[in-house]
């Protein structure tokens, strides 16, 4: 096999209380991909559609995961690199983290499949890095992993999948705005207080346990942050009257996606969602701002061969 498609879904990560370390999949949203193994050496970025970014291997987030990889194997061949790019930079749902995954995860299957999850995750982090300026793998371990992901460890990278509920749904608004990571991360508190972090990580702690349990009513109680939200909801237009809103229509909880500006609920069931759904289009119909709104399952499988 010389040649792959596939489709890298775009994530959730945070969420809500699990800052740089939690986050999930997501399945009716993602880019496409076409990896081919060529005898020419090197990552050579041939095709990008969507949005304008660096054709430069160096410059391009698939582009610099690809060359990690490219380094640590030594195949002798190179990779083209066409994207199909669904998902806007800048939106909160793992733009970045798409590209970087997508090239390293392909080049792998073309290779025989040397590496596994943990490895991939390691050199997509460095094509993450590129967009956000340090390394990071919430968005890029759901991705890879599939379903809900908490990573305990960059270095050593240490990534854990926790089970997902299967009446968990996600709505994502996505208001067409832009919000770097750069900047979104700038604007955070380097100390915070000793009580909050205690809400925090008993927060965490209560999530995951609710996830291994399937208890709705603790997961709704856990999604709570005292930490990031209060700082990064002032960038993200209307964003208090749209987490009132899906709480008002029975959200188990809502919260920033990523960075922003995309909001997040996560519901009971795919009838509440639409409800929430609904719900949230009617009251930012009113704002004049463009958005897009989102409704999908918790993708457990993660990016796949089309």
């Amino acid at each position: 096999m010389n040649e792959i498609k596939i489709f890298s879904p775009a994530t959730v990560a945070n969420v809500s209380c699990g800052f740089d370390v939690l986050g999930f999949c997501l399945d009716t949203i993602g880019d496409e991909m076409v990896i081919r193994k060529i005898n020419k050496k090197g990552i050579h970025i041939t095709k990008i559609e969507g949005y304008d970014l660096p054709f430069e291997a160096e410059n391009n987030v698939a582009g610099v995961s690809a060359l990690a990889m490219l380094e640590d194997a030594q195949p002798d061949c190179g990779f083209e690199i066409e994207i199909y790019k669904n998902i806007k930079p800048g939106s909160g749902v793992g733009s970045s983290s798409a590209s970087a995954v997508g090239s390293v995860f392909g080049m792998n299957e073309l290779l025989g499949r040397p590496y596994n999850k943990t490895q991939l995750t390691n050199f997509a982090m460095k094509g993450e890095a590129l967009a956000s300026q340090c390394e990071h793998a919430d968005n890029i371990a759901p991705a890879i992993f599939g379903g809900f992901t908490l990573v305990k460890s960059v270095a050593p990278l240490e990534v854990l999948q926790l089970p997902t509920p299967k009446d968990v749904f996600a709505v994502i608004i996505h208001p067409q705005i832009e919000i770097k990571t750069s900047e979104s991360r700038a604007i955070l508190p380097k100390q915070i207080a000793l009580q909050d972090a205690i809400t925090q990580w008993s927060n965490v702690g209560s999530l995951v346990h609710a996830l291994h349990t399937n208890d709705y009513e603790l997961l709704s109680r856990s999604l709570t942050d005292v930490v990031v939200e209060p700082h990064r909801s002032q960038l993200i237009p209307h964003f208090d009257s749209v987490k009132q809103t899906a709480l008002d229509n029975g959200a188990l909880g809502c919260g920033i996606s990523g960075s922003g500006p995309s909001i997040f609920s996560l519901c009971y069931g795919n009838e509440n969602a639409q409800k929430v759904a609904k719900a949230i289009t009617n009251i930012y119909s009113e704002t004049g701002i463009p958005f897009e709104v989102y409704v999908s399952e918790i993708n457990t499988k993660g990016i796949k061969i089309l």
